[in-house]
């Protein structure tokens, strides 16, 4: 009995993601801007909910666009394009974290009443989360961004953090625990 080989293109399986499809073919221009139109919305948010100011996160989204352009000819396809955008913006975000001093504090004036007394309390809440936040372990805080910022699916935080997907779903399943161990449910409401 003779077996057949039969091959599968992985170019031109269904699902294949188009921009990923491109970095291989080498049109790294078309590339990124398919990046920057696909993904900008994800990495700001992403990088705004890391730094916790729009300057930097804007800051931030450039230069993981830039970084991305710049390792295209090295991209692996091990994950998808928006995790693998997303662990390049973690590592920049990390890296300003580092680097910057942090302590941007605004003063704010409780308002009256009405629209703007809603828009206060949507700050404060904001702010407590953001605090709880900073609370967490850095690994913690990326987890817990990467997947309800970034809307991330434990598999592709897994690849953006260098994690087996097990490991990643343990990770975010305890940040969050510990989240609402910081900020009882009942003070955001």
């Amino acid at each position: 009995m003779q077996a057949i080989a039969v091959e599968t293109p992985v170019e031109d399986s269904p699902g294949e993601d188009p921009i990923a499809e491109l970095v291989r073919g080498g049109k790294h221009r078309e590339a990124l801007t398919a990046c920057v139109r696909t993904h900008h919305a994800i990495l700001g948010r992403l990088c705004m909910a890391l730094l916790g100011a729009q300057a930097d996160a804007d800051e931030a989204v450039q230069e993981t666009l830039l970084r991305a352009h710049r390792a295209m000819p090295t991209y692996r396809a091990e994950g998808t394009i928006k995790a693998w955008l997303c662990g390049i913006a973690r590592h920049v975000c990390a890296h300003m974290l580092e680097t910057r001093r942090k302590g941007r504090e605004l003063l704010e004036i409780v308002p009256a009443a009405g629209e703007a007394r809603d828009a206060f309390e949507a700050r404060r809440r904001t702010r407590l989360v953001r605090e709880a936040l900073e609370k967490l372990k850095p690994s913690e805080r990326e987890a817990l961004v990467m997947r309800f910022v970034a809307d991330l699916s434990h598999r592709e935080i897994a690849v953006a953090c260098g994690l087996d997907e097990a490991a990643a779903r343990k990770r975010t399943s305890r940040a969050l625990a510990r989240l609402r161990s910081i900020v009882p449910t009942e003070e955001i409401e």
